[in-house]
């Protein structure tokens, strides 16, 4: 009975050094920022005005590295199911008479959406990248 008593505590050091090392050397998610996507340049908007008031119109937005899902951006609001990918140089975006009621600066940039990662912990995507902004005039 004295040696079970003198075992103890070095049983509970070796359980507490056992449930140490297996808290340290468990394992965690590795995660990693996701590197950076494709970024698009846009170098010509045409027509590059409008008219106040005018009516509804198409806008070409031509570039470069525009990605299959790019979308185009009106003074930063993504015209998703305006925007459509003609190449990966060129996009058509439909603008609606709403748009331009007023004079004034829009910015028109182009994104790139990031890709989800598949990998293990999620990795394997890319960040979203935005074009530098153009400026069209709405006269």
């Amino acid at each position: 009975m004295k040696t079970s008593q003198t075992l103890l505590p070095v049983k509970i050091t070796l359980l507490g050094a056992l449930m140490a090392g297996t808290l340290a050397c468990g394992y965690s998610a590795k995660t990693m920022p996701a590197p950076a996507g494709t970024m698009p340049t846009v170098a010509q908007l045409a027509p590059a005005s409008a008219t106040a008031g005018g009516a509804a119109f198409t806008l070409t937005v031509n570039g470069t590295n525009f990605g299959s899902n790019a979308v185009a951006n009106w003074n930063g609001t993504a015209q998703t199911s305006n925007t459509t990918l003609v190449s990966g140089n060129q996009l058509i975006v439909a603008v609606p008479a709403a748009a331009i009621a007023t004079s004034g600066t829009v910015r028109v940039t182009v994104t790139n959406p990031g890709s989800p990662g598949t990998g293990l912990y999620g990795s394997g995507g890319t960040l979203a990248e935005t074009s530098s902004p153009m400026d069209f005039t709405i006269n």
